[in-house]
């Protein structure tokens, strides 16, 4: 059996990239930083697409650091370009959340 599934969660790099096409379907890439300690420190920035978001998230106009978690499948993609063909990795999201940090979250208790 065969399984594409990742989930990420960490902070936007960059402001979301909204595209609109003529027959109405709208295209949002997020740039995701994730830290990871183990093996070794390092950061990584993932591009994840997301194809007709909801109303709410195309509205919400987070930041650069907004925290966010994602959910999709890993696509690699191919394109030629003057240097030749070229491809990168990236998350197709099937969903993606924005998240509050802690602190703005109200206490509970």
């Amino acid at each position: 059996m065969d399984l594409n599934l990742s989930v990420l969660a960490g902070r936007l790099a960059a402001p979301p990239e909204i595209r609109a096409f003529e027959g109405g379907s709208r295209l949002v890439r997020y740039l995701v930083t994730v830290r990871s300690d183990e093996p070794r420190r390092r950061v990584d920035v993932l591009p994840v697409t997301l194809w007709d978001p909801p109303d709410a998230l195309v509205d919400a106009e987070p930041a650069a650091g907004h925290r966010v978690w994602v959910v999709g499948t890993m696509q690699r993609r191919f394109w030629s370009g003057s240097e030749g063909r070229r491809s990168r990795l990236e998350i197709v999201a099937d969903q993606v959340c924005l998240r509050p940090d802690p602190v703005d979250v109200p206490d509970q208790r």
